[in-house]
């Protein structure tokens, strides 16, 4: 097996770490997880001020909603061509500059007061945010040795889990009292520190080999990576679903006052941060096996969920069981996406950032059609399980495939037995 993670050559740091033999994280990787904190905590944000900002611009609530879709949209078609683009460029730069634009973005939204402004800025702000997320995971496995490519990915995407937990919630706070910018001024200010502490403490990495946009496209034409993102699509899907309609769920369904609902979805968040440690963990050597497990929990978390919402004794327990389920495979995919493309990794993993986005975009469609036929709140978990079902078949095709593969090259075969 070679001695470099994929796309890159081994640094100063995989050095260091492979002679001490340490169990800990690069410190840069942490700074990435802090900066993709700042930046995702714009998306969880928004969700709470809304009626603010719907009634400071005299729109209706639903208009509102748009500023949501824009974010997202930026996201899904922003990362792949973003990746091609930036493709020559030091991935350091890249992290920068993203950052940069996506704080310029929110700056200008707030500036203007203007709510056609704000949807523009808003597109402009997720695709700086694809952009570089995707960079962020590829330049975190270029600063530790290659068993631990699967860990770093999903300490970083952990900024986006504490995001959720407290980023979220404290802007929407701060937003209380200073107005509904307040929280995303905070934002800017981490954004700005987020992308100084880049330029002064993450390492430069480089390609193994100089970077090319034929390499990276004939990659993208592997059958198996589409098969990962297949599992992305529907794995993301299948928890966002219900976690999306909780605070319906838990007051219409389940009967709880409202104003705990906050505090219980703070319980998705820890789940998502104990989910992702121990998939962090299991996913180098382990990969299917940590997808499996992941579905396994979100199928049953949701089946639970449906028969069981009206009891709260059930339900809030299970919040914490989907979270963690639900962000247990996120390190294993951008292992497997990185092991797949380990020759063109960067537009491999800004299309892995896309197909996560594209999963909770679909949720609000899927949604409309089962409420549009009457099922009641009810049926969302039902749909949550009957996603983590096709979610299997999926990572068993992409087990088989990965078995074929390692006995006709050199990819190491992993233990998934």
């Amino acid at each position: 097996m070679s001695s470099t993670t994929p796309g890159s050559v081994r640094t100063s740091a995989q050095e260091a770490a492979a002679r001490k033999g340490s169990d800990r994280m690069p410190f840069a990787v942490h700074l990435l997880a802090f900066s993709l904190f700042a930046m995702g905590s714009a998306e969880f944000l928004l969700a709470g001020v809304l009626p603010d900002i719907a009634a400071d611009l005299h729109i209706s609530l639903s208009s509102a909603g748009v500023l949501i879709s824009a974010f997202a949209i930026g996201v899904v078609i922003g990362g792949p061509p973003l990746a091609v683009l930036t493709l020559r460029w030091p991935r350091r730069t890249t992290l920068v500059v993203s950052q940069t634009l996506f704080a310029i973005g929110v700056a200008i939204g707030l500036l203007a007061d203007d709510f056609t402004v704000l949807i523009v800025t808003r597109f402009l702000c997720g695709l700086a945010y694809a952009g570089f997320w995707a960079v962020a995971a590829v330049t975190a496995i270029g600063l530790v040795t290659p068993d631990r490519t699967a860990r770093a990915s999903g300490v970083v995407v952990s900024g986006l889990s504490i995001a959720m937990v407290a980023g979220g919630p404290a802007g929407a706070l701060l937003s209380h009292f200073a107005g509904w910018q307040g929280g995303f001024w905070a934002v800017v200010a981490l954004t700005v520190l987020g992308a100084v502490s880049t330029i002064v403490a993450v390492p430069a990495t480089r390609a193994a080999e100089e970077p090319s946009v034929r390499r990276e496209l004939r990659v993208m034409r592997q059958s198996q990576l589409w098969v990962v993102y297949a599992a992305t699509l529907l794995s993301t899907a299948a928890y966002m679903i219900s976690y999306n309609y909780l605070a319906a769920i838990l007051t219409d369904i389940t009967g709880i006052d409202s104003v705990w609902v906050p505090a219980i979805l703070v319980l998705f968040g820890i789940g998502a941060f104990i989910g992702l440690s121990i998939g962090g963990r299991i996913s180098d050597g382990r990969p299917h096996r940590a997808l499996l497990i992941g579905a396994g929990g979100i199928l049953i978390a949701s089946v639970l969920l449906a028969l069981l919402g009206r009891h709260a004794v059930a339900v809030i327990p299970l919040v914490l069981v989907l979270g963690m389920a639900g962000f247990v495979l996120n390190p294993a995919i951008y292992g497997r996406v990185f092991t797949v493309a380990a020759a063109a990794p960067t537009l491999a993993g800004a299309t892995a950032v896309s197909m996560f986005q594209l999963g909770i975009s679909l949720v609000p469609a899927l949604v409309g059609v089962a409420l549009g036929a009457g099922t009641g709140l009810t049926s969302i978990p039902w749909l949550g399980a009957g996603l983590a079902v096709l979610t299997v078949p999926v990572i068993l095709i992409d087990r088989t495939m990965a078995h074929n593969r390692a006995d006709s090259t050199t990819e190491p075969a992993t233990d998934d037995s």
